[in-house]
């Protein structure tokens, strides 16, 4: 019997989120109107917010002995994430991830590897019983992709419902890419799995077929404000997004998929658990911020 609890496996980063008008020019120094320092990395922010719904998460993953690997383990705890199975490196620092906010509330970001790119397989190993316990198991791509593979190999074998969030996408062996239960991916992730143009709600409609091939069972294309995608191979759903006054993104896909995994554990349809999921990540965005500004259950039941 499955225990109703998520092994996220993944990245953590410590983000410095700047807010400003625009990005300098080569050799200008530009003044930004606010710096925000606080958790983030995928996996670290999917776990995140399926604990704050109230849902069981335990992270696996790699930081620096450093005091931002330190601070990024305090986050985690504070927000209920199990995290006896995030490692210390002593060969790199902590991920970090440099966030620019534009007025809009777009963004871009550079991260760094950092310890994320320690943990192995040996590690998968040490926390074989975790895994095949699970019944869902969450990854991204901002780990090493043989990690990534030997996961999910080993979910699979253990029939342990596995969501791969490609993301930020990279080559990944078909015959691996075809265990995967459910696949996650915006529409530049889209584009480069499809080797064509994903932009919008029409372009994924028409190319959902061909990307729903190479996996298991449900392919979602996230799209921002036109909401999402939703593929089972009989019926293509689109979830518009909710409106919401738009701070900024940061951890929007994140929250998405961590709600979308709580409600799975309990028990939802798809199209139930990607109604609410869209709902979590549009209260996320009124806020700076990833980990801090995921809603809990109690602030959801405000909007449902």
């Amino acid at each position: 019997m499955k225990e109703k609890k998520a092994v996220i496996i993944g990245s953590l980063n410590y983000d410095i989120i700047l807010k400003q008008k625009r990005l300098p020019k080569i050799g200008e120094t530009f003044v930004a109107d606010s710096i925000t320092m606080c958790g983030g990395g995928k996996g670290a922010n999917q776990a995140v917010q399926l604990s704050k719904l109230g849902g069981k998460a335990f992270m696996a993953g790699c930081v620096g002995n450093d005091k931002f690997g330190e601070e990024l383990l305090s986050n985690l705890q504070k927000h209920n994430v199990n995290t006896d199975n995030v490692k210390l490196s002593e060969k790199n620092n902590t991920g970090m991830g440099i966030v620019n906010v534009f007025d809009d509330g777009k963004l871009i970001a550079t991260i760094t590897r950092g310890a994320n790119y320690d943990i192995t397989n040996s590690d998968i190993d040490k926390i074989k019983n975790e895994i095949i316990s699970a019944q869902i198991i969450i990854l991204q791509m901002e780990i090493p992709i043989e990690v990534i593979e030997y996961v999910i190999n080993l979910a699979s074998k253990h029939d342990v419902y596995i969501i791969l969030n490609a993301a930020p996408a990279c080559e990944i062996k078909e015959e691996v890419l075809s265990k995967v239960n459910c696949l996650v991916v915006n529409e530049t992730e889209a584009s480069f799995y499809l080797n064509k143009e994903i932009n919008d709600v029409k372009s994924s409609i028409e190319n959902c077929e061909e990307l729903y091939g190479k996996i298991k069972d449900l392919l979602i294309i996230t799209l921002g404000e036109n909401g999402s995608l939703l593929y089972d191979g009989k019926e293509k759903l689109h979830i518009k997004a909710r409106k919401a006054e738009v701070t900024e993104t940061t951890g929007a896909g994140d929250s998405f998929i961590g709600a979308f995994a709580y409600k799975l554990l309990n028990d939802s349809s798809y199209k139930e658990a990607a109604e609410f999921a869209s709902l979590v990540s549009s209260i996320t965005v009124t806020k700076i911020g990833a980990q801090d500004s995921m809603p809990t259950y109690e602030e959801v039941k405000k909007f449902l």
